[in-house]
Parts: structure tokens; sequence; C-alpha cells
């Protein structure tokens, strides 16, 4: 993963901000080697010629391209100084290369020795790529291109013609770690974990399908957010999230104080099955919007207010109390389908009201993945299709590397900045601290201080 400088000259991890090593700095080249450069680009402006930067003979390109030659020289001179390939070891002419690289495509001559030992490290055998060109690929990937719209980006500006195939090896690449970080072992406890879905169109032979992405999201005993999974189903449903609950329980996730979720019929029964002391919550944003959706627009922004009297009581009585309360008025023998929707909820929806406003705070919505999952969504929507499920996952964890690196760039340009005068903005989800965490995480161990036993 490419990692970011900040200005203080620290190294930062993008997704993680753990120190990446020492930087090792930029290629000079000698002063009169840019002269003639200079003199080169100045003569054929003169001239009317077009000056092109980078392409089929670019600036760029035709430098690289001497800089690597001259590297490859210089390779083969140590190779052969140091006795490499036995005695009387000399060279052996060069065979033509064509490199393509993020500038267009370098033609080089690779040396080569009478002993055929000489294995070059600027341009290795083999190679038809570079690894500026493959991370160029990866990053629009990750952004959501299709492999056909990367081909033609990458034709267009740079000149290099690249097969769809040749993309889709690039991108594959990353299905590997991919897979690694699905799997990899998780914490015994996470305090609360938000469980929500989207939609994605899927290839499925030959139709195309919508398919749920289930996402799950925890919060650490630190208040640190973390992505648990995503799983790719047929449709969103309590099955497809049981195998979900049931992953991550073999991962090691072995309790869970909340599960905040949508209400989805079912859920909550496979919730408590895989964490039989978890308490299942039903997200009050959820529900104040399906109750929304049964007023008419005029009449919208009344029901809100009055059905905030609900959500903010002081405890389930009250919540009831109120609930009753908007049934009796207008709007509640109006839409009585709204009153509904919290009554065949009520079970789900009271949990959090037992509790102090900290914790009140972090249970009610599960707004913590919905920030995410809009961000996730740009992603899904610029693809028109997906070839596979794992292109789908691929996608959204390069996504997820891609925008906390682009946050980590917006973070390093602020360092050294007073912290009120710092606008870089946060991390998207992976290792962002819950706001109030410590208030929460008080009134949580204070309820329970059995379950929190050696977890300070």
């Amino acid at each position: 993963m490419t990692t970011v400088e900040s200005p203080a000259g620290e190294v930062e991890d993008p997704a993680g901000g753990f120190p990446a090593g020492p930087d090792r700095g930029e290629v000079v080249l000698p002063e009169e080697v840019l002269a003639d450069l200079a003199g080169q680009l100045a003569e054929r402006a003169r001239a009317g010629e077009p000056v092109a930067l980078t392409g089929p003979g670019g600036l760029l390109t035709g430098l690289i391209g001497q800089v690597l030659q001259a590297g490859l020289a210089a390779e083969l001179g140590g190779h052969l100084d140091g006795g490499e390939g036995g005695a009387g070891n000399r060279r052996n002419g060069s065979s033509p290369k064509i490199l393509n690289t993020e500038v267009g495509p370098v033609r080089v001559a690779v040396p080569r020795d009478r002993a055929g030992s000489f294995d070059p490290v600027l341009v290795p055998k083999q190679a038809r790529r570079s690894d500026g060109l493959d991370a160029v690929i990866i990053s629009l990937y990750a952004k959501g291109m299709s492999v056909r719209d990367i081909a033609r980006h990458i034709r267009q500006t740079t000149g290099v013609d690249l097969s769809h195939d040749t993309i889709s090896r690039v991108t594959d690449t990353a299905l590997d770690q991919m897979r690694e970080w699905q799997a990899r072992p998780l914490e015994p406890f996470y305090p609360v974990i938000y469980i929500d879905a989207l939609v994605a169109k899927v290839r499925d032979g030959s139709a195309v399908r919508n398919k749920a992405v289930n996402i799950a999201v925890g919060i650490d005993t630190e208040g640190a957010k973390h992505v648990l999974g995503i799983w790719v189903a047929t449709a969103e449903g309590a099955k497809a999230w049981a195998q979900a609950l049931a992953q991550l329980r073999n991962r090691g996730l072995e309790e869970v104080l909340f599960c905040c979720c949508d209400g989805l019929n079912g859920l909550g029964e496979e919730i408590t099955t895989a964490w039989p002391s978890s308490t299942v919550q039903t997200c009050t944003v959820h529900l104040i919007r399906r109750s929304l959706s049964y007023a008419s627009y005029n009449d919208r922004k009344a029901m809100a207010a009055a059905l905030r009297a609900i959500y903010t009581a002081c405890d389930a009585d009250a919540a009831y109390a109120a609930l009753a309360d908007f049934s009796g008025t207008a709007l509640g023998k109006k839409y009585p389908a709204a009153v509904a929707v919290w009554e065949r909820a009520w079970d789900r929806f009271t949990p959090f009201l037992e509790f102090g406003p900290a914790l009140r705070k972090v249970l009610y919505t599960t707004n913590a993945i919905e920030s995410f999952n809009r961000e996730m969504r740009k992603v899904l929507k610029t693809r028109t299709q997906f070839p596979n499920d794992d292109a789908v996952v691929k996608t959204l964890w390069l996504a997820i590397l891609d925008t906390e690196e682009k946050r980590a760039e917006q973070r390093a340009k602020q360092a050294g900045k007073p912290a009120n005068e710092r606008t870089g903005a946060p991390r998207l989800i992976e290792g962002h601290v819950t706001q109030g965490w410590h208030e929460a995480w008080g009134e949580m161990a204070a309820r329970w201080p059995e379950r929190f036993a050696g977890r300070w």
C-alpha cells in the first residue's frame, strides 16, 4: 500500500496510521542532463512541434527510457566486475523490450551476458508493466471504474494498450490480500456491532440480479470502529446473516453486548443464537424513515417532530405513553400504518431506553455504519454490474483502502497545526474513535461489572 509522508517527515500508513519506514528519497538528475533536456524542449517548442510529456514519444517517456537504459548497463557492469557467471564472462548484445509504465510505453534494450547469468532488477525478466502502472490500475478499480473503462482511460492518457484480461489479472492480485483480511482473527469481545446491507448488481449466469452486500462494523473496547466483514448473498435475509454471524464467531468473536440492526424479520433470533447474552437494538432512524414513508410530503415534518417524543422518552413506559398520545392525534389517525411500525418493533426498540444519554447516542442508530455505507454506495453506483461476488467484495475492500489513504493524505497536510485549525478528514471507518465512547464505556462497565472484569 502507498504510504504518505507528512510535512514533519513522518510516514503514515493510510489505513491505520502505523509507521511505514523511512523515506527512500528522490532520484536527482545531474544539472547538465537537465540543461540538455531543457534545451531540446525549448528547441522543439520554437520549431512549432507538439511537445508531449507522456505517451508514445513523450518527453518523460524518453527520459525514463534513457535512465533505465543507463541503469541496466550499470547493473550488467557490476555483475561482470563481480565475476558472476565465471571467468571470461562478458557482454553479449541486448534484447529489445517495451515496458508499459504510468507515463506511456518505454523502449529499452535489455543487455545480456554470455553466461546467461545476468538477472536485471530494474527491468526484471518477463516484466511487461511497471509497478506504478499496476498501482494506477488498482486505484482506478477501487474508485468503481470497470475493466473496460480502465483500459480506455489508460489508452487515452498514456498510449498503453492493455487487454481486459491483463487488467483483470492486475486487480486479481488483491484477491489474496482481500481474502486474508476477510478471514483475519477478531478480538473476542466487541461491546457494540452494527450490521446493515447494501445492494449491488451482479451477473448470475445470463442475467444480472440484485444481490445483498451484508456489512458488519464493530466498536472495540477502545471505541475504535472496524469493518469486521463483507459478505455477498442472493438476498438480504436472516439465513444469509446467520452464515455471516457464524463466521464472525469462528474468527474469534465470542461476546457482543449490543447488536444494532434495521429490524429485518428473523434477524434478532439469529443474533441471539450466535451470542445468547447479546441485546438486539433496532435502529431508531430506520423506524423513523419507515414511519415517514407512509406520510405525505406536507405531513412529514410535523410527524417527525411528533415521533421525537417517543425515542427521547426517559424510559419504556414514557415512550409507550408517547406512542399512545401520537396514535390519538390527527396524524396518528390519518396514518395508522406509521403507528404500527413502532408497535411491531417495540420489543427490539425499547432496550436502549434503559440506559443513560452517552450509551443511548451509541445505540439508538446505525448511523456509524450509514456514513460508511454512503461512501460504498458511490462505488457500487459507478459500476453498472459486477461479474461475480468476489468482484464486489474486492472492489469495496479496495475502496476502503483508497478512501482511508486519501484521508490520511489530508491529515498529513495538517500535521503540525493546532488541533482547532486542522481541517483534515477523519478516518472513514477503520480506527475512527466513537464520539463519547468513554462515557458510554463507563455506563456499560457500571451496569455489567462481571462482564467487564479484566477488560480495563
